[in-house]
C-alpha cells in the first residue's frame, strides 16, 4: 500500500452512519463559527463584520437548539446553549443600537437574553 492515494470514498462516511446528535452539534458549530466571523469576533475582524448576517445565523442557530436540545440530551446541548448565548451578548454589544430584550437574534425562540 506504500505510495498509493487513498480513494475518495475510503475518506469519506456515509451520512447514513453517522448518529443525529453529531449532524445536529456540527451544524450547529458551523452556524456559530460563521456568527463569530460575521460579528467581527475572527482574525480580520471588522474586515468581515457584516451584523445582518450575524442575526440571521444566530437566529437559525437559536432554532436548531432549541429544537434539537430535547434530542440530542442536555449533556451536548448545554454547551451549545452558551455558544449561543455567548453570541446573542456579542451581538447586543456589536449594535449601535441594541434591540430591546426578548427582540434580539434568536430570542424568538430563547426568550430574552441578559449578561
Amino acid at each position: 500500500m506504500s505510495g498509493e492515494t487513498p480513494e475518495f470514498d475510503d475518506l469519506t462516511r456515509d451520512i447514513a452512519d453517522v448518529p443525529a446528535v453529531e449532524v445536529i452539534t456540527t451544524v450547529a458549530v458551523h452556524l456559530m463559527s460563521a456568527a463569530a466571523v460575521n460579528l467581527g469576533l475572527a482574525e480580520g475582524g471588522e474586515a468581515h463584520k457584516d451584523l445582518d448576517e450575524a442575526r440571521k445565523l444566530i437566529t437559525a442557530l437559536a432554532g436548531l437548539v432549541t429544537a434539537g436540545a430535547p434530542e440530542i440530551s442536555n449533556f451536548h446541548a448545554a454547551p451549545l446553549r452558551d455558544g449561543l448565548k455567548s453570541l446573542q451578548l456579542a451581538f447586543r454589544e456589536a449594535s449601535l443600537i441594541p434591540d430591546a430584550p426578548g427582540t434580539g437574534p434568536g430570542e424568538k425562540f430563547t426568550g430574552p437574553v441578559y449578561s
